[in-house]
């Protein structure tokens, strides 16, 4: 189906970030990766982002060969699923390395039905910013462009205010995935945006340590305001109705003069959470097998296994998310996953 894309993504959706499902040896399962795509789509998301971090950066080794393989099951299955009963539903595409790789990347989603590419800056880790800058406008010509400001943590790099500023200028740009986990680096693209008089250009949170509170707070600047418009999380990649129901339960608040305290809680909840998923006890060295273990919990995935066989859960990450599950009931789909899972995995 054809739609906007630039209203769409302003209108803020739940877009998760598409897990790779492997099997016990290790090799791509494609019947559970089709069943994730169909659990997104049934749950509500508006899109899906897929060759990201929570898809693995390996799936692009030659000995794996997976990045397009993953695009194109993704594409097709989301758009048989939807099929009967079409709406909009935004394609995201990951896309990093040097120029000559993220453009490669980036026709290689355009040409696989991708509406936008999510564009990773890892590789530039170092270089003046104003071929960091260049690098985006050339890999802009191939595709529909997603900023991506991602913490150090995890191989990001700092950029200034007015490298945020130049980027907003990029007429191909459709939004920004702000996850810095540093709310003066956040402002930064916020009031870049805002002082662009970029009105089309989204904002969305990968803040993953702060969600609620990034899509409540109202920024101003220079007389202008906007909120974060929604969230393109790997967090979201698990219990994902539940993360639907909860922005569109955040979208009513925005338009009440006074916010219930119970906001503040559920902050840091979702913050608690997180940080079981991600393994923040370890500096996110089980993150990836985190999202899986909630996955196989429910059925979704038939083990936690990577491609690296070293990522692993860290010592007591399991409890952890046991501990957050019981806790915070309201965050879990687990009842909904169940409903449907046997039809998703036909």
């Amino acid at each position: 189906m054809s739609f906007s894309l630039r209203p769409h993504l302003r209108q803020g959706q739940v877009i998760p970030a598409l897990p790779l499902a492997l099997d016990r040896r290790r090799r791509w399962d494609e019947r559970h990766q089709r069943a994730l795509v169909r659990y997104y789509a049934d749950a509500g998301a508006g899109g899906l982002a897929v060759g990201v971090h929570s898809t693995q950066f390996a799936i692009r080794d030659p000995k794996h060969g997976l990045y397009g393989p993953v695009l194109r099951l993704a594409a097709e299955s989301a758009a048989v699923w939807l099929g009967p009963k079409p709406r909009p539903f935004v394609l995201i595409a990951g896309v990093c390395g040097k120029t000559g790789q993220a453009r490669a990347e980036a026709k290689t989603a355009r040409d696989l039905g991708y509406h936008a590419g999510l564009l990773s800056l890892g590789a530039w880790a170092s270089e003046p910013e104003r071929a960091v800058l260049a690098h985006c406008r050339a890999v802009a010509r191939e595709i529909p462009l997603i900023g991506f400001y991602l913490q150090n943590a995890v191989g990001g790099r700092v950029f200034t205010y007015r490298f945020w500023r130049e980027f907003a200028e990029i007429p191909e740009l459709v939004g920004v995935k702000i996850a810095p986990f540093n709310r003066y680096r956040t402002i930064d693209v916020v009031r870049a945006v805002l002082e662009s008089d970029r009105d089309d250009v989204a904002l969305y949170t990968g803040n993953d340590d702060n969600i609620i509170a990034d899509l409540l707070t109202p920024f101003t600047f220079s007389g202008r305001t906007r909120h974060i418009d929604g969230g393109l999380l790997g967090q979201w990649g698990v219990w994902t109705e539940r993360a639907v129901a909860l922005l569109a339960e955040i979208k009513r608040a925005r338009r009440q003069t006074r916010l219930a305290a119970t906001w503040n809680e559920r902050n840091v909840a979702l913050t608690d959470t997180n940080a079981a998923l991600f393994d923040a006890a370890h500096d996110f060295a089980g993150c990836l097998p985190g999202i899986h273990e909630v996955l196989r919990r429910q059925g979704l995935l038939p083990t936690t296994a990577c491609l690296d066989p070293h990522e692993k859960l860290s010592p007591g990450q399991a409890a952890e998310i046991s501990r957050v599950t019981r806790d915070y009931p309201w965050l879990v789909d687990d009842a909904f996953v169940a409903r449907h899972r046997t039809r998703w995995l036909q």
